[in-house]
């Protein structure tokens, strides 16, 4: 009696209880915990984890916290690993000395910033360097990889105009910036506040300085049984966020409660729903990323350790705290047309009042915008299940991203609906195609 009530009070609280059973038989008591999705999302979203930027002590906290949930639920450590902790090292440059001068003119530190890995700068105009003049009404996002991934050294000149613009982006990128590669990019960008046209002399001397930090995913594993065994599936998330930001009336923690606290819950709550179901045909691996916000590289670690081949399917789950542009209990996938994940999985729902859409934002890019994408490069059907309305969500990356504003209900009906979806690609009934490597692209 009180398995049927506990059931019936999740499908009346709209928690959808989607367990499979054969014909005839009793159905498995399996259903995503609604308890367990408050408890992780309001413990990964409370300020005391600081925002968990990546490589600061609030993440560190974090990852203890999901290491310590994989350990409760009873999964194992990855194949070959001791730990759930996936460790690796990261690269941390800090500028320390920057001067910029303009035909003769010293400019001011609160007018002058530079990104760059190498250790010193030296710059005039006789050298090299690229300089990019953005008038006072010139859209920066043209110009996104000549100003933040530039393929040859640069000096952006922002007209005075573009002052707020130039100090929202001097205060996200103010903060020392973790990096995947030792080396660092070769070439640096320099920005100063000062009216076109481009200078006719110009000196940049800059130096900076380096250091290793150690940064982890937390990934958890559930082996496969029977001629499935050797395959592999993927649920995923990304727990870092963007940690302490410029305070907006005096709060200066950014949540990330849906950003991607709300994914990260998910692969837990999942993994707690697949444990109890004990009938997995084929091994899960249950991650939650680092580094995603600042590169994606803690999801390009974790491919680096696996075969791409062994790899049947990627759920990545990426902000799912709010109901989608469809409505409540729908979500949206990413690549829907580049592999056929997206029908299998609706097709599993069939009969429930949930509904996978495909992405209605394509000018988002957002396929190659989330940890899904390094996988996807190598042929897996790797895909992201959101649910955000991201053009019009005042919300994204602001310090008001915060439990409070979630639908915490719908939340768990999109956890579940994930559940059920995946019930034939976990049994090893079905296959979803793989992504063509020409239809990979670039982040």
């Amino acid at each position: 009696m009180k398995k049927l009530l506990l059931v019936c009070g999740l499908l009346s609280s709209g928690v959808p209880a989607f367990a499979q059973a054969k014909k005839g038989t009793k159905p498995p008591v399996a259903t995503v915990s609604a308890a367990t999705v408050q408890r992780v999302l309001t413990t990964l979203a409370a300020d005391d984890m600081e925002g968990r930027a990546t490589g600061q002590p609030g993440q560190v906290k974090a990852a203890q916290f999901l290491a310590g949930e994989f350990q409760r639920i009873g999964l194992q450590p990855l194949p070959g690993a001791t730990s759930f902790m996936q460790e690796f090292p990261a690269y941390e440059s800090a500028v320390t000395s920057l001067a910029v001068t303009l035909n003769g003119t010293a400019l001011p530190a609160d007018r002058v910033f530079a990104r760059t890995t190498q250790p010193e700068l030296t710059w005039t105009e006789q050298d090299s360097v690229h300089v990019l003049v953005l008038g006072p009404d010139e859209k920066i996002q043209p110009h996104f990889r000549e100003i933040f991934r530039p393929a040859k050294n640069t000096l952006v000149l922002f007209d005075p105009a573009q002052a707020a613009t130039f100090k929202l982006l001097v205060e996200q990128f103010g903060k020392p910036q973790l990096r995947a590669e030792q080396a660092g990019s070769p070439y640096a960008s320099v920005w100063v506040l000062a009216a076109g046209p481009a200078p006719r002399t110009f000196r940049v001397l800059a130096s900076a300085a380096t250091k290793t930090v150690t940064i982890r995913n937390v990934a958890g594993y559930l082996p496969g049984r029977g001629v499935h065994a050797a395959e592999k599936v993927i649920f995923s998330g990304h727990y870092d966020h963007l940690g302490i930001i410029k305070p907006v009336a005096g709060d200066s923690i950014a949540n990330g409660a849906d950003d991607d606290a709300s994914g990260t819950t998910a692969v837990v709550a999942l993994a707690e729903y697949f444990k109890k179901r004990h009938d997995n045909a084929r091994a899960l691996i249950f991650v939650a990323f680092t580094a995603e916000e600042i590169g994606g590289f803690g999801a390009r670690y974790f491919s680096q350790q696996l075969k791409p081949d062994e790899l049947t399917a990627m759920f990545n789950i990426e902000m799912i705290g709010k109901p989608a542009k469809f409505g409540p209990k729908t979500a949206f996938i990413t690549g829907y047309d580049k592999s056929d994940f997206g029908q299998l999985l609706q097709a599993n729902l069939k009969g429930t009042e949930f509904k996978f859409e495909p992405d209605p934002y394509p000018e988002q890019n957002l396929f190659y915008r989330s940890d899904n994408a390094t996988l996807a490069r190598l042929g897996v059907p790797a895909h992201t299940i959101s649910t955000d309305q991201i053009p019009d969500d005042k919300l994204y990356h602001s310090v008001d991203d915060e439990v409070s504003s979630l639908d915490v209900q719908n939340m768990t009906a999109v956890i579940s609906a994930i559940a059920r979806s995946a019930d034939g690609i976990v049994a090893g009934r079905q296959t979803p195609t793989r992504i063509a490597p020409e239809a990979t692209g670039g982040r």
